[in-house]
C-alpha cells in the first residue's frame, strides 16, 4: 500500500485529473498514478485485467479507483518482469523510466524521492514496529546471485572491517590455513557459487559488531550467530524470501537508520544489506529494539519469534520447529565458545 501511495504522490501530487506527456515518446499519462492509456489497454489485453473497459473509454483512467487498479496491475507485472522476482528498487525505477532504464542515472533521483515519501507514509501509521522478516510489505527480493569480484570479501566489506577480521585470532588462523591473502580474501561458496560464511567468520563478525556498537545493550554474539544460521543458513546474499545474512528487509533497516538513529552503516540500496557487517549491524539493532518492545524486558523466546514473524505475531504457547532448531544451534555455538575458553559478551 505504501508503494502505491508514494508513487501516486510522486506522479501526480495526488491529483486525480493530472495529465502528463513524455516529450521524447509523446506518451500521454493520466490520473493519480499517471497510467498511460496504451499501458492500461495492454494490461487488459495481455494480462486479463478485465474489470474496467479502458479500451472503450480511456477517460475512466481519471477515476482514482480505476487508475490505482491499473497502476497496481502494472507494478505487479514489473515485480515479476521476465519471470524473475524483482526488487522494490527495480519496480519503482522501472515504473518511472521503463525497464530499460532501471539502472540508468536518470531514474535514481526518482528512487531516492520515493524512499523519502514512502517513509512519510510509514511514519503516519500507528507504529507497531517494522515489517516482520517473513511477511514484508513488499517482496524483499533476494539480490542477484554473486558473480566475479562479489565473491571476494574485499569487494563488499570496508578496509576497516577487513582489518578487524584479520586481527581476529580465529579468523586469522582459518584464512592463513586456506591460503588467503590480504586484499583478495575469498568467500566460501556452495556448488551453485552462492557465497556463505564459515561459523568462525560469522562469530567474528557478531563479536566485532557487538563490541563496537552494542557493548552496553546486553546482546550475546552467539544469539546473532544462531539467528543468522536459522534465517539465511549463513548465505551472505540471503535466501529466496529474505535479503542478507540476517534476513533484515530494506524497509526495516532504513527505519532503524532514519528513525532509531542506528547510523554506523548506510543503507542507500537493498544491495547494501549483502555486506555481512551491514546486515549483522541492523540485525543486532532490530534485536536490541525487540528486547525492550513496548517498554518491557523480553525473553529470548519472545525476541526470536518477534524477529522471525513480527512482534504482533508472537504466540509463545505454540510449539515452533524453528525455535527448537534455534535452541539447538545456539547451544552448539555456546559449546564452541566454552571450549575455546573465550569471554562471552552477555
Amino acid at each position: 500500500m505504501e508503494m502505491i501511495c508514494a508513487i501516486a504522490e510522486l506522479e501526480s501530487n495526488r491529483q486525480p485529473l493530472a495529465m502528463g506527456c513524455d516529450k521524447k515518446t509523446n506518451l500521454i499519462t493520466i490520473g493519480i498514478m499517471q497510467v498511460a492509456p496504451k499501458v492500461a489497454e495492454w494490461i487488459v489485453r495481455e494480462e486479463d485485467y478485465l474489470l474496467f473497459p479502458v479500451e472503450e473509454d480511456p477517460d475512466i483512467l481519471y477515476k482514482p479507483f480505476v487508475n490505482v487498479y491499473f497502476g497496481a496491475a502494472y507494478l505487479r507485472w514489473l515485480s515479476n518482469f521476465d519471470g524473475k522476482i524483482r526488487t522494490e528498487e527495480f519496480v519503482v525505477r522501472a515504473y518511472s523510466g521503463g525497464t530499460k532504464k532501471v539502472n540508468h542515472k536518470s531514474t535514481l533521483p526518482y528512487w531516492k524521492r520515493y524512499l523519502q515519501v514512502k517513509e512519510c507514509y510509514l511514519s503516519r501509521k500507528q507504529f507497531d514496529g517494522p515489517s516482520p522478516i517473513e511477511a514484508p510489505t513488499f517482496p524483499t527480493s533476494p539480490v542477484s546471485p554473486s558473480k566475479g569480484f562479489d565473491l571476494y570479501w574485499d569487494s563488499r566489506v570496508s578496509s576497516e572491517d577487513m582489518e578487524h577480521m584479520w586481527n581476529h585470532l580465529d579468523v586469522f588462523k582459518e584464512w592463513i590455513k586456506s591460503k588467503e591473502i590480504r586484499g583478495k580474501v575469498r568467500f566460501s561458496c556452495n556448488k551453485e557459487k552462492k557465497p556463505y560464511l564459515s561459523r568462525v567468520e560469522l562469530r567474528a563478525i557478531a563479536e566485532i559488531i557487538v563490541s563496537k556498537y552494542f557493548s552496553t545493550r546486553g546482546i550475546n554474539p552467539t544469539v546473532l550467530c544462531a539467528l543468522a544460521d536459522v534465517v539465511s543458513m549463513r548465505f551472505i546474499d540471503g535466501n529466496e524470501t529474505s535479503t542478507g545474512l540476517m534476513g533484515i528487509d530494506y524497509s526495516t533497516a532504513f527505519w532503524l537508520y532514519k528513525e532509531m538513529g542506528y547510523r554506523a552503516y548506510r543503507v542507500d540500496y537493498i544491495e547494501d544489506l549483502t555486506n555481512p557487517f551491514v546486515s549483522m549491524y541492523f540485525g543486532a539493532a532490530y534485536l536490541a529494539w525487540l528486547s525492550e518492545y513496548e517498554g518491557r524486558e523480553r525473553s529470548l523466546q519472545f525476541i526470536f519469534h518477534a524477529y522471525i514473524s513480527g512482534p504482533k505475531n508472537v504466540h509463545l504457547e505454540e510449539t515452533c520447529p524453528k525455535w527448537l532448531k534455534f535452541e539447538q544451534i545456539l547451544a552448539r555455538y555456546e559449546r564452541t565458545k566454552s571450549r575455546e575458553g573465550s569471554c562471552n559478551i552477555i
